[in-house]
């Protein structure tokens, strides 16, 4: 099943293992690629899933509207009626995270487990808000090439391996132009799910690369110490994509995790 119609949309989707279904999220803007090493790491223990959310990857092209991270989180919903599941452990990393926190709102009884990674259940700020929106006028200024070199100091912590610069790049630079700007859009608009984290009652566990600099290792505490019996662990030699840039580190968490 790479491709599935879903809620008006075709979807992209990625599978390896057997076992109950785990669901990776990505973040802007990227795709299911980032997810690879996890997907090949835990395929012993779970079905592991990886969707393109609506516009990124090879799922269909979209023109632009708002990507709000409740029809981001619908569509999971209907990615599990469709390999009929009821509920999935939901692993999110930035955008994502916002998805998976989105989903554990509208869909509390199909979260078997919540992992969080590099950030935060906040909205954006005025300034942040206003940085979405510039963005959107530099990306059409310049092109996703000099958008994907100005994100890469910003994503990836201090000493980045080629391959992980890489990999952010191919990402970054294959994404297309309506889907950057309906996600920054999406992301800009999204609610201040601050207070999702204190209903969460399914094992939580809580990531952040420790260089961090976009959603900082102190506000994963901050999200951690909310989330009742949350387990927090800080990815070494990692920044903002601690699952490409430490896969080993963020697998065996994972694994760790799950297993338990």
């Amino acid at each position: 099943m790479p491709y599935a119609e879903i809620n008006n949309t075709r979807l992209h989707i990625r599978q390896r293992g057997q076992g109950p279904v785990a669901v990776f999220v990505h973040g802007y803007p990227l795709d299911s690629t980032m997810w690879i090493d996890q997907l090949n790491g835990l395929a012993d223990i779970r079905r592991c899933i990886a969707v393109d959310l609506r516009g990124f990857g090879r799922s269909m092209p979209v023109t632009g509207e708002p990507l709000t991270m409740e029809q981001h989180a619908s569509d999971l919903a209907a990615v599990l009626d469709l390999v009929s599941e009821e509920q999935a452990d939901i692993v999110g990393l930035s955008m994502g995270g916002y998805v998976a926190l989105a989903f554990a709102e509208l869909y509390p009884k199909r979260l078997r487990s919540l992992a969080l990674i590099d950030t935060r259940a906040g909205a954006d700020n005025e300034e942040g808000k206003a940085g979405r929106n510039a963005a959107v006028e530099r990306l059409l200024a310049d092109g996703r090439s000099a958008m994907a070199g100005g994100m890469e100091a910003g994503l990836l912590g201090p000493e980045p391996s080629p391959a992980a610069r890489a990999r952010l790049r191919t990402m970054i630079e294959g994404c297309a132009y309506e889907t950057i700007i309906g996600a920054l859009a999406g992301m800009r608009d999204r609610p201040d799910r601050t207070s999702v984290l204190d209903t969460i009652t399914v094992p939580c566990a809580v990531m952040v690369g420790e260089f961090d600099a976009v959603t900082p290792p102190v506000e994963a505490e901050q999200m951690a110490d909310v989330i009742a019996d949350a387990v927090l662990t800080i990815v070494p030699r990692s920044g903002h994509l601690a699952p490409i840039e430490n896969p080993p580190a963020v697998t065996a968490a994972l694994r760790s995790f799950l297993s338990s």
